[in-house]
């Protein structure tokens, strides 16, 4: 409780709200997916570096952060696609802007910093490289050849600081534990989306090394080694969703039936652990006991979209049902009205003290959020 009230007023009344309050009813995947673009816009109009990027996060501490570059780059591709689904062209417009900024700031030998824009050191990173990688693909893809060169330069960059096993050991975040992890996956997947916009460069048999690397990390029950951002005992839902995603990802480009074994493994695992009203705890040792008593909501909504691709790929119908309880969960406690900062906005935790992004509402969560109801919407 201490924690709650040393944050202050508004972070204290939030806590209260989520403790004591039941969740509203849900309000469904249009209005949410039209909230949460509403936020990640706003992110965009009110970062406090006013550059083109998304704030990382609206805290009920400080307000608006700076730019995230690794977000703004696979924030791109959802922006596009709700574009595309909701004759939304000011999404459009943004996702530009974004892609423009992205590659203002590209380092000379292809590769991004980690951490928000103004975070110390600026060094290169794997993974966030990787993540900015999904929107300038996106940029090919949708903007035409302009963008060409620097998605070329950021994805020849990770084959070159790949190792001959598929790994990445160089390049480290200094913001999260030492070593390789199985969640690069994610950055795998994205040279997948590369690969699709300019195949015969390597990208894709990169991924698949990467990947292939990851499955060596997984334990009998489905859980995964080196799986941590800051304790890899007990990951949270959030990078055990960006391993699963990008597996399903290789195993979509590939048709390894080894790698969808691998997927359903963690997936079903995952899948015993999801209350009938779509709590999730936010974290898991080794032997999917919970390490956390809030929801990662990141987590949540990630693994949503999974099930719902495995879903499609089993035809079983209880991984739909999965996703759907997971999306219900989080859109139930999603705000439709209220300031910029609030609607829209995925907290990191719920209630909003846990200990991922206490007190504060992701410009991640709000993205991955909008993925999975799109995967919903096709599904219906």
């Amino acid at each position: 409780m201490f924690k709650v009230v040393s944050a202050g007023a508004s972070a204290w009344l939030e806590s209260l709200l989520d403790l004591a309050s039941p969740a509203a009813s849900d309000p469904g995947v249009d209005a949410v997916v039209d909230a949460c673009t509403t936020w990640l816009l706003a992110g965009q109009r009110y970062s406090r570096t006013a550059d083109g990027g998304v704030a990382s996060h609206f805290s009920l501490k400080d307000g608006w952060a700076s730019s995230y570059p690794e977000t703004t780059g696979y924030i791109v591709p959802t922006l596009l696609a709700v574009a595309t689904t909701y004759d939304r062209l000011e999404c459009r417009d943004a996702a530009a802007r974004m892609i423009a900024w992205l590659e203002s700031i590209q380092f000379e030998d292809g590769s991004f910093q980690g951490g928000n824009v103004d975070a110390r050191p600026k060094a290169p990173v794997v993974f966030n490289t990787g993540q900015i990688l999904f929107g300038l693909a996106a940029g090919v893809g949708a903007f035409g050849d302009a963008h060409r060169e620097p998605m070329r330069r950021a994805a020849d960059w990770l084959l070159a600081a790949q190792e001959a096993d598929g790994a990445w050991r160089k390049a480290r975040s200094p913001f999260t534990t030492p070593g390789p992890k199985a969640y690069e996956t994610h950055v795998a997947w994205a040279l997948l989306e590369a690969h699709a916009v300019d195949p015969g460069r390597g990208y894709a048999e990169a991924a698949l090394a990467n990947i292939r690397w990851a499955t060596t990390q997984q334990t009998e029950n489905g859980w995964f080694e080196s799986c941590g951002l800051q304790s890899n005992d007990a990951p949270i839902t959030h990078t055990i969703a960006y391993t699963l995603r990008g597996i399903l990802a290789g195993w979509q480009h590939s048709r390894d039936s080894a790698l969808l074994d691998t997927a359903r493994r963690t997936a079903d695992a995952v899948g015993r652990l999801v209350r009938p009203d779509g709590w999730l705890a936010g974290a898991f040792d080794r032997r999917w006991d919970a390490a956390a008593n809030w929801v990662c909501m990141t987590g949540s909504s990630q693994l949503a979209e999974c099930f719902f691709i495995l879903h499609t790929v089993t035809g079983e119908t209880r991984y739909r049902e999965l996703a759907q309880s997971l999306n219900r969960f989080v859109r139930a406690r999603i705000r439709l009205d209220g300031p910029p900062g609030k609607l829209g906005g995925v907290k990191g935790s719920f209630p909003v003290f846990g200990d991922y992004g206490p007190f504060r509402y992701l410009n991640w969560a709000a993205k991955f959020t909008i993925d999975a109801n799109l995967a919903e919407l096709r599904q219906s």
